[in-house]
């Protein structure tokens, strides 16, 4: 997160704008910027073209996952424009990459990718499915209306299709509000 008073306007600009207006090469202000801002600087990377994403989602070696924190709009990020994807990566690609464009992946390849196919290559054995004497962590959702809305520019968005969601059992998501429960816990390898 961006913390100087000076480095505040720079939030959801591109490099080569900010290189731009200081008038120099866009390899020197990054460095600028991490100086400044001692070697902290959130940035979003564009790398990947949507010909990319599906093919890559299509592998049957391929499992799903983020690395975007869970995130309130009114916590430590309330000021900041976090990836998208700490609030919609699961809504995405059920929205769009299983119902809406040419499905890339079928609605139960999906969602053996999102959970038992990570917890079981992660040796979590007692989570990924959904069994007696496994831990409960279930996300109901409506596979006709599921889809994110967080965008880069309007980050802090709900998806929409969820209304439900446990964690160890306990209902943290109820019709669609939180309900202030924090049953979770850190999860090890092999746990």
């Amino acid at each position: 997160m961006i913390t100087t008073e000076a480095n505040l306007g720079v939030v959801g600009r591109s490099v080569e704008d900010i290189a731009r207006e200081r008038g120099v090469e866009p390899a020197e202000v990054a460095l600028q910027l991490v100086e400044e801002e001692r070697g902290t600087v959130p940035t979003i990377v564009h790398n990947r073209v949507e010909s990319d994403v599906r093919t890559f989602m299509g592998h049957p070696l391929a499992a799903i996952g983020s690395d975007g924190p869970a995130i309130s709009p009114h916590g430590l990020y309330a000021d900041a424009l976090p990836h998208p994807r700490f609030y919609g990566t699961y809504p995405r690609i059920l929205g769009r990459y299983v119902r809406e464009r040419p499905a890339v992946l079928s609605l139960e390849t999906a969602v053996h990718k999102m959970s038992g196919f990570p917890a079981r290559r992660l040796g979590l054995r007692d989570r990924g499915l959904v069994e007696e004497g496994l831990v409960a962590d279930l996300v109901v959702f409506d596979p006709e209306t599921i889809i994110d809305r967080a965008t880069f520019e309007e980050p802090h968005q709900y998806p929409e299709g969820i209304p439900h969601v446990l964690v160890n059992g306990v209902a943290v998501v109820d019709q669609g509000r939180h309900t202030g429960a924090r049953p979770g816990r850190v999860l090890r390898r092999g746990a």
